[in-house]
């Protein structure tokens, strides 16, 4: 079989789905993982350039249904060398104007999907890549990490320790040929940010950027598929902004 074998988890749209398309199209085969949008997957898969290509699902807060999705896309594309951790919830809940039981609710869904969900199918994954002795693995974090998430504080907790977790894995995974690195784009055009970029908002969202708007999704997709080469091992370990220098830390 021609290329590597790779896994995008939440690539049946926007940023996820530009990845897939982006490793298809550098001749790789694709896992493409989602949640529960099964119609917007089959769509990206048919879509995809090239051969080999797989569907999973699994809703990552699930850890059994996790780990049965990860060795499903190792078999269906015989083998795991790249693992993308894409998937990720965005649920707003200002710590006023919330109430308890929201508050728990939307801290709970956030860690299990974005933080303890990418840490599941790390683990899952590296399993396969520790038998071959080498694997690659980008995890997609956000802006938010850094200058915090006012309307949605368990979005930027998640995406900090999605940061911490990835320089840990990078530490403990490079004796097995294993290079962990992060990706951590500000806003970009995808269907999750549609609402904040409509309108005033937009305008003052796309103002913070010098270049005057913000990121598109084949940007991001090139940084992930440049992290994933064995070019870049040596930036193991690093997190690379992506956001058109609208914050600089």
């Amino acid at each position: 079989m021609s290329g590597r074998a790779i896994l995008v988890t939440g690539a049946a749209r926007g940023i996820g789905r530009a990845i897939a398309e982006a490793f298809a199209a550098h001749g790789d085969r694709v896992a493409v993982h989602y949640g529960h949008s099964a119609a917007l997957a089959a769509g990206v898969l048919a879509d995809l350039p090239g051969s080999g290509h797989a569907v999973v699902q699994a809703d990552l807060a699930d850890p059994q249904a996790v780990r049965q999705m990860v060795d499903g896309a190792f078999t269906a594309l015989g083998g795991l060398d790249v693992l993308v951790n894409n998937a990720g919830v965005f649920i707003p809940h200002p710590i006023t104007g919330t109430s308890y039981e929201q508050w728990q609710a939307a801290w709970q869904e956030t860690l299990a999907v974005n933080l303890a969900g990418a840490a599941n199918v790390t683990w899952c994954a590296v399993q396969h890549m520790i038998a071959q002795g080498s694997g690659r693995i980008v995890n997609v974090s956000s802006r938010g990490a850094f200058r915090g998430e006012p309307k949605q504080p368990a979005y930027g907790a998640s995406k900090a320790g999605l940061n911490a977790f990835g320089q840990s894995l990078a530490r403990a995974l490079g004796p097995h040929g294993i290079a962990v690195a992060t990706v951590a784009p500000g806003f970009v055009e995808t269907d999750m940010a549609a609402g904040p970029l409509t309108g005033d908002s937009g305008d003052r969202i796309r103002a913070e950027s010098p270049f005057g708007r913000v990121a598109r999704p084949d940007e991001i997709a090139a940084a992930v598929l440049y992290l994933a080469s064995p070019e870049a091992v040596w930036a193991s370990g690093a997190v690379l902004d992506l956001n058109g220098a609208s914050y600089l830390r």
